[in-house]
């Protein structure tokens, strides 16, 4: 109870009111607005071998950040229009520490995929558009795909340098780096099916 000379509610009665003011604005935008967005809604299309780039970008929620712009673009090197295992073995040499034989955390790929001949990455956050940082990084892939086509040098005598690889686990400290473990772990695909439960038939 207030006492009779007081005419307003204490600080803390004024925080409540704030606090519920807040949940009924996004209660009446549930109401009202969220049945507009089902107008946008798009089935999701699984993407196919014509289409293996993955591009990922960030958002924060209306807040600008210098990050926003920037566009990130990751490919399996087998999907890729090679055109032979030399074109393939340039294609990684050229792409330098862009390429890993492992796809990355943060590319969107799922852990269930085939790793084949690896992964490469390629980031640009350089121009202050977003697209033309997308564009900027499909444009080097293009790039990419045609020197290793060329034929008139394979580089087939050069090795595949790994140091990239190689430091970056050992910056991990999982113990992958001892024995060639990180090139041989085992995945889910080397599970011996012999072993799965046998499913009783109808």
């Amino acid at each position: 109870m207030m006492p009779a000379d007081v005419n307003d509610s204490p600080s803390s009665g004024h925080l409540i009111l704030q606090q519920q003011r807040i949940l009924l604005q996004y209660m009446r935008l549930i109401e009202h607005e969220m049945p507009k967005l089902v107008a946008f809604r798009k089935p999701f299309i699984p993407p196919t071998d014509k289409t293996p780039i993955i591009m990922r970008s960030m958002h924060y929620q209306g807040e600008y950040h210098p990050a926003i712009e920037k566009r990130v673009i990751v490919v399996p090197v087998d999907k890729l229009d090679l055109e032979n295992e030399e074109a393939v073995h340039k294609i990684k040499l050229l792409a330098g520490a862009r390429w890993t034989p492992h796809p990355p955390k943060d590319a969107g790929v799922s852990g269930l995929e085939e790793w084949g001949n690896g992964y490469i990455k390629i980031s640009c956050e350089d121009f202050p558009n977003g697209q033309q940082n997308l564009k900027w990084a499909s444009d080097t892939l293009d790039k990419l795909v045609a020197s290793a086509n060329d034929v008139s040098d394979t580089f087939a005598d050069l090795p595949l340098d790994m140091r990239h690889v190689v430091s970056k686990i050992r910056k991990d400290k999982k113990g992958d780096h001892y024995g060639g473990r990180a090139f041989q772990r085992p995945t889910i695909h080397d599970f011996p099916k012999e072993w799965l439960p046998q499913r009783p038939s109808a």
